[in-house]
């Protein structure tokens, strides 16, 4: 019988033990998630020292250098096993990731940010306006946070501004503050080249509006409308080579690439798109602002 008591009170205590995990997995939860965003997709390079890591349709973004890499975006924490895998499957180390960015705070772009920054002790760095969401995992967002946090809650270590450059072993990269999807919302630009010639890129934040968004101002984000205007307005101008975005589905991934496609560049030119892509935004702010 002394026998049976002890094998209960170490499973009561593996209970417990366990427990304080649980909780964290628990004290918050996904608005919601489609299944792209966690289907497997695999890494390729895009152009020079830019490679993709990313899922299905959640774009992220490995810019490499001799002093380590740069992360943008990170997708889901669920998913970190497999940007990990994608990461080594390239024939880098996911240990030598040395600073993390996202395009904006939301879930589905930042929800690893707190595991992996754990694990290889890389400096996360994210747009003034959207500290806040960070620290308190998305909760003090106006749309999707109403129910509560939708990420683990980590602190920046680097807070960056409208054209700050964030620079590592030889590489740099612009962040163009564009709002609206979220106070904070970013686009990055950087210059990567191989043998052939020097690509300049635009990561783009696409400003889409949710449908729970309310232009005229909202609790928490007043001038929601006027950010939106603003920044698609500027992204119009934008310059670039080869344009991305934050999810695959936005600048047509999977029409420009196919898994075992050689490595072109070229690819991934196509003003025409983004042009049609803002313009249909742009329709649709305009109709909104209205109502």
């Amino acid at each position: 019988m002394s026998v049976i008591k002890n094998v209960f009170k170490l499973f009561i205590l593996a209970i417990i033990a366990t427990a304080p995990v649980v909780g964290f997995a628990q004290q918050y939860k996904l608005p919601f998630k489609q299944a792209a965003w966690t289907k497997s997709y695999p890494p390729f390079r895009i152009a020079g020292d830019l490679y993709y890591v990313g899922t299905d349709d959640l774009a992220s973004y490995l810019l490499t250098t001799k002093e380590g890499h740069i992360l943008i975006n990170t997708g889901l924490e669920e998913s970190v096993g497999e940007l990990k895998k994608n990461v080594e499957k390239l024939g880098f180390k996911f240990s030598d990731i040395k600073i993390l960015l996202a395009t904006h705070a939301h879930y589905d772009h930042v929800a690893a940010m707190a595991a992996i920054k754990k694990a290889t002790g890389a400096t996360l760095m994210i747009q003034q306006a959207d500290v806040q969401f960070m620290k308190d995992g998305g909760k003090s967002d106006s749309v999707l946070g109403k129910d509560g946090a939708t990420f683990a809650a980590v602190v920046p270590d680097r807070i960056l501004k409208d054209q700050d450059i964030v620079k590592l072993g030889g590489a740099s990269v612009k962040l163009l503050h564009h709002p609206g999807h979220t106070p904070g919302a970013s686009s990055f630009s950087l210059t990567v080249k191989d043998q052939k010639r020097s690509y300049k890129v635009l990561i783009a934040n696409i400003p889409t509006i949710l449908d729970e968004t309310k232009l005229s101002g909202m609790p928490g984000y007043v001038q929601v409308g006027k950010d939106y205007g603003y920044t698609i307005s500027v992204m119009k101008k934008e310059r670039f080579d080869i344009w991305l975005a934050s999810h695959a589905s936005q600048f047509s991934l999977q029409k420009k690439h196919q898994p075992g496609d050689p490595y072109r560049p070229e690819a991934f030119f196509g003003r025409q798109d983004y042009d049609k892509t803002l313009a249909e935004i742009e329709v649709n702010y305009n109709k909104r602002i209205k109502e």
